[in-house]
């Protein structure tokens, strides 16, 4: 399998499989429980900050957070481009497995 990245804003690209949940960034004020996480990972320095713009989303991976100038909408676009690209690779191999066999 091919490792797919995407461009997250303010010079951030990540791997696409390590993407645990991209929320709005309003969340970030109406909740306790993230606003706690956030804390938390801060102190352990795994908490990027957007460089350029005020955040619209927050991007949450398996070992950082990363504050995004890019809206929600936007980051899912990306990511389902990349599942869609992936996808593309592995019909590719069927077919030519396929003509292959012929």
């Amino acid at each position: 399998m091919i490792p797919l990245f995407i461009h997250i804003g303010d010079e951030n690209v990540i791997r696409s499989e390590e993407v645990i949940a991209i929320l709005d960034y309003s969340l970030f004020h109406s909740s306790t429980i993230i606003q706690e996480l956030i804390f938390k990972q801060r102190e352990k320095g795994n908490v990027i900050d957007s460089d350029y713009e005020e955040a619209k989303s927050i991007v949450i991976t398996i070992d950082k957070i990363y504050f995004s100038s890019l809206s929600v909408p936007t980051l899912n676009r990306r990511s389902h481009l990349s599942y869609m690209l992936e996808n593309v690779d592995d019909t590719a191999d069927i077919k030519l497995t396929d003509e292959t066999t012929d």
